[in-house]
């Protein structure tokens, strides 16, 4: 039961770390997006595909130190765990949990359906597809199994 309330508990970071990022528009996590979108949107002026890429990068190493540090004091200090196959059993499954709240809470749900991730003057863009999203998301699931 403690494992699952710490598993809810770094979702709801990964979430909360996610929304601090985008505040309150996607203009301002252009760098989540395909490839293509960050190219349409430059040549419609909205951004600079290198300047959005290099946030990207700046973003993800925080994001990827916060996750990692947390991921290590909940598996060593809250859970005391001392030995390696069960301290890798624990990371594995955090992570698989968190891939899959990516893919289903903020890919599917959030992105999907919310107007925060609706960018001003992208309307007709490239974006993935809802079937798109769902394929990719069934890929993600099997790859970590």
């Amino acid at each position: 039961m403690l494992l699952l309330l710490q598993i809810i508990l770094c979702c709801l970071l990964y979430l909360a770390l996610v929304k601090c990022a985008v505040r309150d528009s996607g203009r301002n996590c252009l760098y989540f997006y395909p490839d293509a979108y960050l190219d349409e949107a430059q040549k419609r002026g909205i951004a600079d595909k290198t300047e959005e890429l290099r946030k990207g990068k700046r973003f993800m190493t925080f994001f990827c130190l916060v996750i990692f540090v947390v991921l290590i004091a909940v598996i060593a200090g809250w859970n005391g765990v001392k030995d390696f196959h069960t301290a890798c059993f624990e990371a594995y499954l955090f992570l698989v949990v968190m891939n899959w709240f990516d893919g289903l809470v903020i890919d599917l749900l959030w992105v999907g359906h919310s107007k925060i991730w609706r960018i001003e003057g992208m309307e007709n863009g490239v974006a993935m597809s809802g079937k798109k999203q769902l394929i990719k998301l069934v890929e993600r699931i099997l790859f970590m199994l």
